[in-house]
């Protein structure tokens, strides 16, 4: 098996720790696989969705980093339906899009959302 290395805020490396000392994985390098598995699962979901598509994607971020948030929703703002801004606490947003359109384009804001790294965390739900 390839030897892969990371590098990982101090914080992140706590969590994982938490998490693979509550769920019983052997080590990090388990719970990366985990992990890792878990996105590609979300991966292939996402590569049969087809036609017309309807969709949430939740995203949360530190209240400090509002623009990426504000330029994705602009690019995307063809599909977007609705879209909910609150706080989860006084300095965390939580973002709740809904979108409808087709597949290929809900998919694309979605791993756009994933991918920039001043998100928390990005989900999309099919609905």
């Amino acid at each position: 098996m390839p030897v892969v290395s990371l590098s990982l805020p101090d914080q992140m490396v706590e969590a994982m720790d938490g998490i693979q000392r509550s769920r019983g994985f052997s080590g990090r390098s388990e719970l990366v696989r985990a992990a890792v598995r878990l996105m590609l699962e979300e991966d292939r979901e996402k590569a049969r969705l087809s036609g017309m598509v309807n969709g949430l994607l939740v995203v949360t971020h530190d209240q400090d980093r509002e623009e990426p948030v504000t330029s994705l929703k602009h690019r995307f703002e063809d599909i977007v339906r609705t879209h909910l801004h609150s706080k989860t606490t006084s300095s965390v947003c939580v973002e709740i899009f809904l979108v409808h359109g087709p597949a290929q384009k809900v998919v694309e804001m979605s791993r756009a959302f994933e991918g920039e790294d001043k998100m928390k965390s990005a989900r999309f739900i099919p609905i």
